[in-house]
């Protein structure tokens, strides 16, 4: 089983076991802003999310790991998603799902684990990620580690009434090719 491993912080893949966190986190209306859910999910849809969850990035361009503390708690989850072998990139999201869980360097270390990853063992060349203008702990994190703002997507999102623009950051490996 792959883990990667950091300081504080580790990354490991989805287990059945993960159904009432990732449940709890997917009908989580607070959050739905960041991820543009509008409807809530089953734990019977979960389930079958979770059953196909070992499937190779190849095949399912994506692969998501929840992000553990040192004390073996589940406190996020972090996505490559539009994983593109071809053009060696894939997109990258985040979430540290409790308050409490916030601003101790969590995101942080998981977002270097990730991003190393899919530098040196997928050997991608990009990584992007797409943060709305008022999430500005993402900007900050995404910032802090040296992506770069390479567009605004005006009136991108509709939340509560009134459009959002939306940050593309984007990273690119400077080590290959």
């Amino acid at each position: 089983m792959l883990t990667l491993t950091g300081k504080h912080t580790y990354l490991r893949p989805l287990e059945p076991e993960d159904l009432t966190f990732i449940h709890g986190i997917e009908n989580d209306e607070s959050i739905w802003k960041i991820s543009n859910t509008i409807t809530p999910y089953s734990k019977y849809l979960i389930k079958q999310y979770l059953d196909h969850a070992h499937k190779d990035i190849f095949e399912v361009k994506q692969l998501r790991f929840v992000i553990c503390n040192n004390q073996e708690e589940s406190i996020g989850m972090i996505d490559i998603f539009d994983f593109d072998f071809k053009n060696r990139r894939a997109g990258i999201g985040i979430l540290v799902k409790d308050t409490e869980n916030r601003q101790k360097g969590h995101g942080k270390e998981a977002l270097e684990l990730l991003t190393n990853y899919c530098f040196t063992h997928l050997d991608l060349h990009q990584l992007y990620c797409n943060i709305s203008e008022d999430n500005t702990a993402s900007l900050t994190l995404f910032k802090n580690q040296g992506f770069k703002e390479i567009g605004l997507k005006k009136d991108w999102n509709f939340l509560n009434g009134q459009y959002k623009n939306e940050y593309l950051f984007q990273l690119i490996n400077t080590d290959v090719y």
